[in-house]
């Protein structure tokens, strides 16, 4: 566990070139196969690893106010569940550094995972009670990199109920999760040596 405050420059420095837990759906699908974004991540983190630049990522409305309310939502959590959060900046699943994940809160057991988006998809999120197919991989992903045994899920908008979700780890999924990150970390580090 690393404890370098997110956002800093410091943090996004560390994250250059390495599979973050929040893109391991560009890898492998919900349902267990090989991601279409697979080989254009591949080509963007060995750019990032060879020239020591993050890419650019594209970043709306709805995803600066997301970062703007997470204070808020965690404390939200906090008062909800009583639970203590405390915050960290990645982690990684052993000394390697290969990949990670950069929980939004830890707990004793389990982590946290927050999303803060726009109104009709929060309600959304809130009339269908489930963990959203988009965010399974990063929950299991994460869960996969800590070894912890469960992870919430929150979704949050000012002024509706939250979605608070407990989410349990599905080990036939972190096992092709855990096969195919490290397949294409393997990858990277072939063809960041081949074009270096």
């Amino acid at each position: 566990i690393n404890d370098i405050e997110q956002g800093t420059p410091e943090w996004c420095g560390l994250r250059i070139g390495n599979p973050g837990a929040s893109s391991f759906n560009k890898i492998v699908t919900s349902t267990g196969k090989s991601s279409t974004q697979r080989q254009a991540y591949l080509y963007q983190l060995a750019g990032e690893i060879i020239t020591g630049q993050k890419a650019d990522t594209y970043q709306n409305h709805h995803m600066t106010r997301g970062i703007e309310l997470e204070t808020e939502a965690r404390e939200t959590f906090c008062f909800i569940t009583d639970q203590d959060v405390s915050q960290c900046g990645l982690v990684y699943p052993d000394h390697t550094d290969d990949y990670h994940c950069s929980p939004d809160g830890l707990l004793k057991d389990s982590g946290l995972e927050i999303k803060c988006p726009s109104l009709s998809v929060a309600t959304e999120y809130l009339h269908k009670n489930t963990l959203p197919t988009e965010y399974v991989i990063q929950v299991q992903g994460s869960m996969m990199v800590t070894g912890l045994t469960h992870w919430y899920f929150m979704s949050y908008f000012p002024n509706l109920k939250p979605l608070i979700l407990k989410i349990a780890r599905n080990e036939s999924l972190i096992e092709i999760i855990h096969d195919e990150v490290e397949s294409f970390c393997s990858n990277l580090k072939d063809l960041v040596k081949k074009l270096s």
